[in-house]
């Protein structure tokens, strides 16, 4: 049997190049390798409500399901759902708020580095791993594509599901482990190459960031303006962050050598890199968008895709929902 890979995006912000290179189109390219499930992750997007404007907040989710489909995630390999549509993720996380120190959650990264000392925030901030676990733990994943920065949530759901497979050995739930690409995985923002691209920076400010659905001149705007130095340096090994950066961007989209890649722009300028790359990524966003506006243009077929991934999702989540009920006591 294939292992299970489960994987997940906020519909919020702007989707960007690092989230095509560093997880769509690694989930794309994988597919037939695994039984993969694929979850517009929405119920973990209001974890800030009062950021939520429940017009754009439902025209985002709708984005971000057109946009797996245009990078290639193929329906008929992978299984194409919103989170809220599948109750059991809700219920799950009950359960295993039940189940989880407190302390465990005061200790994650994310929380403190968003909370700070805001004691106003919501409480759903402080609860995301669990229903990240949930999300994982729900579907027996074997395997979870994520970025290095992710990899304690992993982490996390792991330590979850050994603590409840010692209380309730009857649950059986699923140790998983992470799965990251070597290549790709990290990308930075154009502007401060010392900070990972972020969606919600790239929703408000021009020049972070490059959205799947720009059109080619702000591309090219964004990429010509990026950070890199006073040099002429294109090495891997001793390049700046900045010049880093557009250089494991070039690398993951030509499919080339570094070594070919070197032997072409070191000591060129940079004005040869970012022009090299502006091509690439104009080449890979063309067919990208041309498929995003095709499915954006037929709302009723990807309605009827999302309803039948839920369908899916459901038969799946609700037997293991079911199993870790019934190995607590549940009547």
């Amino acid at each position: 049997m294939k292992q299970r890979v489960f994987s997940g995006v906020q519909p919020t912000g702007k989707l960007h190049l690092g989230n095509y290179v560093g997880a769509i189109r690694q989930w794309a390219k994988h597919q037939d390798d695994h039984d993969n499930i694929f979850c517009v992750v929405d119920l973990h997007a209001v974890t800030i409500p009062e950021a939520v404007d429940p017009k754009l907040f439902r025209a985002k989710i709708l984005e971000v399901a057109a946009l797996y489909l245009a990078c290639g995630i193929d329906p008929e390999k992978s299984t194409v759902f919103l989170q809220s549509h599948v109750a059991e993720h809700s219920q799950m996380a009950w359960l295993l708020n039940c189940l989880t120190p407190l302390g465990w959650l005061y200790r994650m990264t994310q929380f403190k580095s968003k909370a700070g000392n805001n004691e106003g925030v919501g409480t759903g901030l402080l609860d995301y791993p669990v229903l990240m676990a949930a999300d994982i733990l729900l579907y027996d994943t074997d395997r979870v594509p994520v970025g290095e920065d992710q990899k304690q949530h992993i982490e996390f759901a792991r330590d979850l599901a050994q603590r409840i497979n010692v209380m309730f050995p009857d649950a059986k739930l699923k140790i998983p482990a992470p799965m990251i690409p070597p290549a790709g995985a990290r990308v930075m923002g154009l502007d401060d190459p010392t900070a990972k691209m972020s969606k919600s920076i790239a929703e408000t400010k021009n020049g972070h960031a490059i959205g799947l659905l720009d059109t080619p001149s702000r591309i090219k705007k964004a990429i010509m303006s990026a950070q890199t130095d006073s040099g002429n340096e294109a090495l891997f090994e001793s390049a700046g962050p900045g010049v880093r950066n557009l250089l494991d961007l070039y690398e993951v989209l030509s499919n080339q050598d570094r070594e070919v890649i070197e032997a072409e722009f070191h000591g060129q300028g940079y004005g040869k890199l970012k022009k090299a790359l502006v091509e690439q990524v104009v080449g890979c966003l063309e067919p990208i968008q041309a498929r995003y506006h095709e499915l954006t243009d037929s709302p009723d077929y990807l309605d009827q895709i999302l309803r039948h991934g839920a369908e899916r999702a459901r038969s799946i989540a609700g037997a293991t929902h079911e199993r870790l009920r019934k190995a607590m006591g549940f009547v």
